[in-house]
């Protein structure tokens, strides 16, 4: 077994089903097909809460130059992508390395250097790897030891980093979008690809995130209007953001 699925926070199960789709990843109507809706919106949201913090100008091409980015959990590279076109110096990293072998090959492509590593957040954080921003999406509800994780999350952080974060809500509404809408109706998500019982509900991930010296300073939701798609709003009742500083 691979170092990394030997860090405390890899479940081997899950990086072995999330690696089993790597070469369908950047299909947008394939398995992967809800990310790539909702890329632009995330995208979007980090940019902006990113060039508040940093105090760097939205209208920017490029408002994240000069900043260190790591995505955790990457897959193949749908948000390090968007990290480095807006200017980050981006280090990715995920815990299939066939999900780490399509996101080389796909940025590469795209003549887009990102530091992609087959790794885990501990194995990184003992490095000594430090960064100004650090993005989690979709990911803390596949974790496995979570204080293990959140640790190492919160190591990577410069002091003064901002962390984004983004997961479902443990609630019915999560149950019947999630899993029952996506995963079995209009399987826009791999059936099997969640466990609804390890949501995080709000006030546990901002727990989670104090717990280990962050500082929650935002929370929104992801919604859908049948006019404009999904769209950032207050309702956090299916899936949220949760972005928080190393002060």
């Amino acid at each position: 077994m691979d170092s990394a699925a030997l860090s405390p926070s890899i479940n081997p199960d899950e990086a072995a089903f999330f690696g089993a789709l790597a070469q369908d990843w950047w299909n947008p109507k394939g398995s992967s097909a809800m990310l790539h809706r909702i890329t632009p919106v995330r995208s979007a949201f980090i940019r902006d809460q990113a060039a508040s913090h940093f105090a760097r100008s939205v209208r920017s091409r490029t408002p994240l130059a000069g900043l260190t980015a790591l995505d955790i959990g990457c897959g193949a590279g749908l948000m390090a992508e968007p990290l480095a076109r807006m200017g980050a110096a981006v280090t990715a990293i995920d815990a299939a390395a066939q999900n780490i072998a399509v996101a080389q090959d796909h940025a590469s492509a795209g003549g887009l250097a990102i530091d992609y590593r087959h790794t885990s957040a501990e194995e990184l954080a003992a490095t000594g790897a430090r960064f100004d921003l650090v993005t989690c999406l979709e990911v803390v509800e596949h974790v496995a030891g979570r204080d293990s994780f959140f640790a190492a999350l919160a190591e990577l952080l410069v002091p003064g980093g901002m962390a984004v974060l983004s997961t479902p809500n443990r609630t019915a509404a999560s149950w019947g979008v999630v899993i029952a809408g996506a995963e079995y109706i209009t399987r826009t998500i791999p059936r099997g690809a969640h466990d609804w019982s390890r949501f995080f509900q709000p006030a546990e991930l901002a727990e989670a995130l104090t717990n280990v010296g962050l500082h929650v300073a935002r929370q929104k939701g992801l919604g859908w209007s049948p006019v404009r798609g999904f769209v950032m709003g207050d309702d956090l009742s299916v899936n949220y953001f949760m972005v928080a500083v190393n002060s």
